[in-house]
């Protein structure tokens, strides 16, 4: 096998393990209060997780601008500029922490106005809310470090990180829970102290495996102190990010649109749109590694200028890609049935779900193009791409579904959906043999 697959699986497989892990917090918060002896608790948790899991998601900008600029910095053999990213991205994602600590209360009304819970479950909300709130520097800190140590061809720390962050939550809210009696306080607890021992534990490791490289660097010297935040760095670091967080914004409306719509038709098929949509996630978070591989590898080569190795990347990031997409299709249209009845046994929801299930078969192939040309994107910062691409996709997204809503139902929805990550993807693929050649022609 080449050396550039062995590095592009090396940084895609500890990926996908920390993907995965990702929803775990949550899923453990609600497995918990599952055994509480009131469905309250679990909306309760719920309500919270997903109040919390969007906003982060809104500033999933501070992991991938980091993970772009410092690859690319680490190609030019930069390593100044290496560590002053990881600073200015350390700074901002604790300022903006802080912001949203400042702001909890504007934030919690909003979120409950409009989900408009029953007065036991938003009490129960408000306390899990006013907890975990202070885990927003944390939480956003490590956005920042994963990114970096992303960008620094090392993906095996998040994922170190991802899995002792979800042992320790599991732990202290089962002891908070069943052997403190805290009830919603104590699943609270448990996930806030987890995302600061996350976050404390990627800066100790960071330290022990970097530190050397850092110090060498010299950079609190008093010319690195005045140049670490010129106005330069910081507009173009907050331009990437803008950029990525309006992209992000369309995914968001896109994602929670296609719930909404979902709810429109009744509890059934919303709760058999939300079973087929954990098929897509599971297929978003093993693709995504690889994603994750375009971008380190990608944005190392592009700012070495080294284009003969960028353009391997890409095109192995590609394969590894449609090689998961091809087994994810064969396991959807071998096993998708049984999968569907393992995580229900209603009958009228499996039934329902088995009605719109050959819409899944189609998500790999899909969605391929997307994720890859995402990573790839973030890798060498072309956030105006991504933002552009996103924008027109999601549009057409809302088009297309008020066109054939009427005669088509939840076929709509879906088939609006699958038309959605194609655009996206194909987008990509022109703006990058297009523009971005262009500007790859005008480095050499």
């Amino acid at each position: 096998m080449n050396p550039r697959d062995n590095q592009i699986l090396r940084i895609a497989i500890p990926s996908i393990v920390s993907n995965i892990t990702v929803p775990l917090l949550g899923l453990v918060d609600v497995a918990i209060t599952g055994h509480l002896g009131a469905a309250a608790y679990i909306a309760a948790i719920s309500i919270g997780s997903m109040v919390f899991n969007t906003t982060y998601w809104l500033f999933g900008f501070l992991r991938m601008g980091s993970s772009g600029l410092t690859s690319q910095a680490l190609g030019r053999r930069d390593f100044q500029e290496v560590v002053a990213w990881l600073i200015r991205g350390l700074v901002i994602a604790l300022g903006i922490g802080l912001l949203l600590i400042l702001a909890q209360w504007p934030i919690r009304e909003m979120a409950l106005r409009l989900m408009q819970p029953e007065e036991e479950v938003r009490q129960m909300v408000i306390t899990y809310f006013h907890i975990c709130i202070w885990g927003a520097p944390a939480t956003l800190g490590l956005y920042t470090l994963n990114g970096w140590f992303i960008g620094m061809q090392n993906s095996r720390i998040p994922m170190v990180v991802a899995i002792a962050q979800n042992i320790i939550n599991i732990l202290l809210s089962l002891f908070f829970v069943f052997g403190l009696h805290m009830k919603v306080e104590g699943v609270a607890s448990g996930t806030l102290i987890a995302q600061w021992v996350g976050f404390l534990f990627a800066c100790v490791l960071c330290h022990r495996i970097y530190g050397k490289r850092v110090g060498s660097v010299a950079l609190l010297s008093r010319d690195n102190v005045t140049t670490l935040f010129r106005n330069k760095e910081i507009r173009r670091f907050f331009q990437i990010n803008r950029d990525i967080f309006f992209r992000t914004v369309c995914l968001v409306s896109v994602m929670l649109f296609f719930t909404t719509a979902g709810s429109w038709q009744g509890e059934v098929t919303l709760a058999a749109n939300t079973l087929l949509m954990q098929l897509f996630l599971l297929v978003s978070y093993v693709v995504d590694g690889f994603a994750n591989a375009a971008e380190a590898m990608s944005g190392k080569y592009w700012g070495a200028r080294n284009f003969r190795a960028f353009s391997y990347t890409v095109r192995h990031c590609f394969l590894w890609g449609f090689i998961c997409a091809f087994l994810f299709t064969v396991i959807y249209m071998v096993g998708g049935d049984a999968f569907v009845a393992l995580l229900t046994d209603e009958p009228t929801v499996v039934e329902e779900a088995r009605e719109y299930i050959w819409w899944i078969y189609l998500i790999p192939i899909c969605s391929i193009l997307a994720f890859i040309w995402d990573g790839v994107f973030v890798g060498i910062t072309a956030s105006r791409e991504m933002l552009i691409t996103s924008l027109v996709a999601a549009v057409v997204f809302f088009l297309l579904f008020v066109s054939v809503y009427n005669s088509w139902g939840n076929h709509g929805l879906w088939l609006s959906f699958l038309v959605y990550l194609l655009i996206r993807g194909s987008l990509q693929t022109v703006f990058f043999h297009r523009s971005l050649m262009d500007r790859q022609d005008s480095l050499l």
